[in-house]
């Protein structure tokens, strides 16, 4: 049915030319005419760019076409969409990851069966990959494996499609052992190739149209960051923070905002260049105990300045530095605030991330990929610079002193919600998500109705009532949410997978960290819907603890499925191939959680709109 859509919408030459193909076909076929593929009229070849690769080295590959004249193919990305692309996709391997595909810039020319000029590759055309070893990869021999697809066309007949197995030889050598540049000449056209493969090629489109243009799209991208899950901690730090403070004047609390919101850009932006040029985990510092504690006990310091503690226990200097209560708050201690809140931020992973992250890795210049990054995290914090700012003018309302006792104790609430949280991951992940249950409750508790500020004022008194009243009732909700059941994981093992693949069954792959705030989110409420559960039953569905994403295992898997950030959720076909279109990176609700099982298993499942 597909094929006869798309044919409908063809122009009217292109529908009599492939109709002539149809009709002449059997004539030929029984005239005893040998049948041609696409797959005659190329001879590819394969190079690297060095001689032999040192264990978790860079290097790259170059996939040559060498089609016959007059012979061409379709460009990756084909003028009319009804095209089959030249496309080449990697096979998995455990050793060997793709940072970066190229493919050539195309020629646009005209021919007889076309109504409009269309994007061709011919001759050589080379197909450029950057490569990457994981540091742990044995010494030895290796094939790279890859399918090419392509469809030739002259100006009279287009040959039925084919895919090409390619092979790619590397020698892998011990870390020093040094690497020679070879077939310099065949890689002379890398930098004019245009980036490919999905969002990646997306954000080198971006810089096509200037650098500014590219900045502009780079800022609503971390804009958009701000519709994740993983912006709940910034949040309630930020109006802790800010709503905290005794200034009134406008101007010296939008300048504060913006030192804060500083902070949170630079620290993000050195995060992303790390993860960039090292191929390490977005946000991989979260996995350190002694990290996750010194942002708790931060937290928990800010919480006490919140009950006015420091003035009587802590010197000044130390209140000014860490954000603490007073008139005036320190610049540094609101750069250093910022510092840490970036780190929240750092989990805030999804597709155009990712992209970036191979990009900016692809490109090389630290510079560079700290000036993108950072130009993303302003993206990110504009919101913040809105909410400190209003935040703090909070003092500026009338009569704000009693209330106002009140409500920065509601913000230290928060505070040790956030601080016992991170403590939490720290300490007893697994339990985490009772923090959040017992903060509301004994939270709300205490702010409602043992809280002593504005006793004996009736308008006053019911609104703290129904703070911890609402608060107790989120605490209830929570804890029944708790009480559901999700899909039953298995931890992966290799056996399992391969047993998977001997009953023809396919895999759903979740890679997880325990620090990651959109991994809970997945876990309580996508993973507990019904129909998700359902429509996943027929897989197997395994779990990869990447928390200690250092790790040889660790680093192995993430080698093997080219994973940058978590949540990443990868579904495998019952022949072994991954879903490619499926992969979800990120928090996704269940109605487009369940797309992507479509996508992994379009006859199984029929989506409930």
């Amino acid at each position: 049915m597909k094929v006869l859509s798309n044919i409908r919408i063809m122009p009217l030459s292109m529908r009599l030319f492939i109709l002539l193909l149809l009709l002449a076909g059997p004539q030929l076929r029984t005239a005893g005419a040998q049948f041609i593929s696409s797959a005659d009229k190329m001879n590819p070849s394969v190079a690297l760019n060095v001689d032999q690769v040192e264990r978790g080295a860079e290097f790259k590959a170059v996939v040559e076409l060498n089609l016959e004249y007059p012979w061409h193919v379709n460009a990756h990305r084909p003028t009319l969409e009804w095209l089959i692309p030249t496309e080449l996709q990697l096979r998995r391997s455990e050793h060997i990851i793709l940072t970066d595909i190229r493919y050539p810039p195309p020629l646009t020319l005209t021919f007889g069966f076309a109504d409009e000029p269309l994007d061709v590759y011919e001759e050589t055309s080379p197909i450029y990959l950057s490569l990457r070893t994981s540091s742990s990869t044995p010494v030895g021999e290796y094939i790279l494996r890859a399918d090419l697809t392509v469809q030739a066309c002259d100006d009279m007949q287009c040959l039925a499609p084919a895919t090409v197995e390619i092979e790619i030889p590397i020698q892998i050598v011990e870390a020093g052992a040094g690497m020679s540049p070879v077939n310099e000449a065949q890689f002379l056209a890398f930098d004019d190739a245009m980036i490919g493969g999905g969002a990646q090629g997306d954000i080198s489109a971006l810089f096509d149209g200037g650098l500014w243009l590219a900045f502009i799209g780079i800022f609503l991208i971390g804009l958009a960051l701000n519709l994740t899950p993983c912006v709940y901690p910034m949040i309630s730090v930020t109006v802790s923070l800010f709503g905290g403070q005794q200034d009134g004047n406008t101007l010296r609390v939008f300048g504060k905002a913006v030192v804060y919101v500083l902070g949170i850009a630079t620290m993000y932006s050195v995060l992303g260049v790390i993860a960039a040029l090292s191929g390490g985990l977005f946000g991989s510092w979260l996995q350190s105990p002694w990290m996750l504690g010194f942002i708790g006990f931060l937290m928990f310091g800010l919480a006490l300045s919140m009950f006015g503690l420091y003035e009587i226990q802590m010197p000044y200097w130390l209140t000014s530095k860490i954000g603490g209560s007073g008139n005036t708050t320190g610049l540094v201690g609101l750069f250093i605030s910022g510092l840490v809140v970036g780190i929240f931020a750092a989990p805030c992973v999804g597709p155009p991330i990712i992209a970036l992250l191979a990009y900016v890795g692809t490109v090389g210049d630290p510079v560079f990929g700290f000036w993108v990054f950072f130009v993303l995290s302003l993206g990110l914090g504009l919101p913040y610079l809105i909410l400190g700012t209003f935040s703090g003018l909070m003092q500026k309302l009338p009569k704000s002193g009693t209330w106002m006792i009140w409500v920065k104790k509601l913000f230290g609430i928060v505070l040790i919600g956030v601080g016992g949280f991170y403590l939490g991951l720290a300490l007893f992940p697994q339990y985490v998500q009772w923090v959040i249950v017992l903060t509301l409750l004994i939270g709300g508790i205490y702010i409602g109705f043992l809280e002593q500020s504005g006793k004996g004022k009736t308008g006053f008194t019911v609104t703290k009532y129904a703070t911890g009243l609402v608060s107790i009732a989120l605490a209830v909700m929570f804890y029944m949410n708790l009480q559901k059941e999700g899909i039953v994981w298995e931890s992966y093992s290799e056996d399992k997978l391969a047993l998977a693949l001997e009953r023809g069954q396919p895999v759903m792959i979740d890679f997880y960290a325990d620090w990651c705030i959109p991994c809970l989110e997945l876990d309580r409420i996508t993973f507990t819907d019904p129909t998700v559960i359902e429509a996943t039953g027929n897989m197997m569905r395994l779990k990869v603890d990447l928390t200690n994403f250092d790790s040889p295992e660790s680093e192995a898997l993430r080698v093997q499925y080219n994973i940058a950030g978590v949540p990443t959720i990868v579904f495998i076909d019952d022949q072994g191939n991954e879903v490619t279109q499926a992969r979800v990176i990120g928090f996704l609700r269940p109605n487009d959680f369940l797309e992507r099982v479509a996508m992994a298993m379009p006859s199984e499942l029929t989506l409930n709109e």
